[in-house]
């Protein structure tokens, strides 16, 4: 399967890419890839020289945990740590907005997930542009000052934060989960519909949900602004999310494969020579 078919490479527009692609046996795809994924981070591991950064994001019900879930089931627990980002809080609005974010990625040998991003940053703040304010930062005086040049900028901070972590050996995937309007409707009332459910569901949901264009819109200019060949975005089809979980998972193993420097470090020659040595000592111990 070649994903650069859902790689940000020119200007995008939403509206004209599919939500939902069925590929045919996905989950069993997914179980053989996710053990290769496993294999690939222990290697890295061992290697210690590049950490792999994978950021989520998408609508209200685009299935990120679910995905997460899925894709990393067979990594080792010590090789994969997930953030997911909420409401910064007080000591977080204390530093600059990618403060949170950079102590939170990933050392050498692990794969960060972002499971919500810096992109928040130029997104729901983009759509409530009240929540800036509280960053207190000294050129904002009311939200007047937020024009479409403030958030630019502020994704000119995102690509030089990611070029920066990327030549310091941090391999890093974007993905937006493409959901359709329709199937996120569905799946709200499903959270409705059944009681173990329920716990998912909040009465904020429906606010946002009205909110889609501008979300849409948001989600559109930043794509084809902050898609670089370092730190590439992936659109891909989360109606269905088999899918969407393979496209993802198929990305990441494709993407560590290319690093072919990532190899399992050899003993040195003393230690080598004493191989039969160790052995004999524990046999007979």
């Amino acid at each position: 399967m070649n994903t650069d078919q859902y790689k940000v490479s020119n200007p995008v527009n939403l509206k004209a890419i599919a939500t939902k692609e069925v590929v045919e046996d996905a989950k069993k795809k997914l179980k053989k890839l996710r053990k290769q994924i496993s294999e690939l981070q222990d290697t890295m591991y061992a290697h210690g020289k590049y950490s792999m950064l994978v950021c989520l994001q998408g609508m209200d019900t685009s299935g990120k945990d679910s995905l997460i879930r899925e894709v990393f089931k067979d990594v080792n627990a010590r090789g994969v740590v997930v953030h997911s980002f909420k409401v910064p809080s007080e000591k977080e609005l204390k530093h600059d907005f990618l403060w949170r974010h950079y102590i939170a990625l990933p050392e050498r040998g692990k794969i960060g997930v972002f499971n919500r991003t810096h992109y928040e940053n130029v997104l729901v703040t983009r759509v409530h542009s009240r929540y800036i304010m509280g960053e207190n930062i000294p050129a904002v005086k009311n939200v007047d000052d937020l024009d479409d040049a403030f958030y630019h900028k502020r994704m000119e901070h995102i690509n030089n934060f990611e070029q920066h972590i990327v030549e310091n050996g941090t391999i890093v995937l974007k993905f937006f989960l493409h959901l359709s309007k329709e199937e996120q409707k569905n799946r709200l009332l499903r959270r409705l519909n059944l009681k173990e459910k329920n716990w998912k569901f909040s009465s904020g949901d429906l606010k946002e949900r009205k909110l889609w264009n501008q979300y849409q819109d948001c989600y559109e200019d930043l794509l084809n602004r902050t898609s670089t060949e370092k730190a590439p975005w992936y659109i891909v089809p989360a109606d269905d999310k088999p899918t969407v979980r393979l496209l993802v998972a198929e990305t990441i193993l494709q993407t560590l494969q290319q690093y072919k420097d990532i190899q399992e470090p050899e003993l040195d020659d003393k230690t080598k020579a004493q191989l039969e040595d160790f052995k004999n000592e524990l046999e007979n111990s």
